[in-house]
């Protein structure tokens, strides 16, 4: 592996300052650019959508759980699956712990796939994994926010663009079925609009797995292994 040329200690510290200079302008611009998604408009939910949870039909507005945010991860369970998928699980995995500080900014979280409840469960049990997770089987929810696709259908989209261009690109790796994302909603009063939606490479920020390799000299190791393809769930993984 390619490792960092050996200089004295004075050099490094010349190197450093210069790399800290990049790395403050890039905060800056990251802040920058939270803002302008936060001025993003927002589009009125008119669809009712309702979820299959373990305390049964559960409605969007049930997910808000008394704040005026909701953010939902699009888990990738397609019913046909036995478990869920394993980069969707490294995701949660990353950020399952941190999830108890959101209600204290008026925001709630939970999770949705399109497999059944049945499987999601035991598979949720295993992982030993605590947030709300439901089930859109059955529901819309999924196709309306581009994380179920069929190129046969013509229309079906992924972060925003034609599927059938991603799949000829080699972007998205099948013709059919889920694939991950993460929605973001406002409740005003009886009314839910939706806010942001974001996909791929998008949703790195918050894989903290990646966000302390990339501080290390050998950073993700993945030049010669397709992004992600090394993810376990995390029950196995050699001891």
């Amino acid at each position: 592996m390619n490792r960092p040329i050996i200089a004295s200690r004075a050099d490094w510290l010349v190197a450093r300052k210069l790399l800290l200079a990049k790395e403050k302008e890039f905060t800056r611009q990251r802040d920058a650019l939270s803002a302008e998604r936060r001025k993003l408009p927002m589009v009125k939910i008119e669809k009712e959508y309702v979820f299959d949870g373990p305390n049964g039909a559960t409605n969007l507005c049930d997910l808000f759980a008394g704040r005026r945010q909701l953010v939902i991860y699009h888990f990738m369970f397609d019913p046909s699956w036995e478990e869920g998928c394993e980069s969707c699980s490294h995701l949660m995995d990353n950020i399952a712990g941190g999830i108890v500080h959101l209600g204290a900014r008026d925001t709630s979280f939970a999770v949705v796939s399109l497999g059944p409840l049945a499987k999601i469960e035991p598979f949720k049990k295993r992982m030993e994994w605590t947030f709300r997770w439901l089930s859109s089987f059955g529901t819309d929810f999924n196709h309306d926010f581009q994380v179920s696709i069929n190129v046969a259908e013509g229309s079906s989209e992924y972060n925003y663009t034609s599927a059938a261009a991603l799949l000829k690109a080699g972007k998205i790796w099948f013709p059919k079925g889920e694939l991950p994302g993460l929605s973001v909603f406002l409740q005003e009063g009886d009314s839910v609009y939706h806010t942001y939606s974001v996909y791929q490479r998008g949703l790195d920020l918050l894989l903290n797995t990646y966000n302390f390799l990339d501080l290390t000299p050998l950073g993700r190791h993945e030049e010669d292994t397709p992004g992600q393809s090394w993810i376990r769930h995390h029950d196995k993984y050699a001891a």
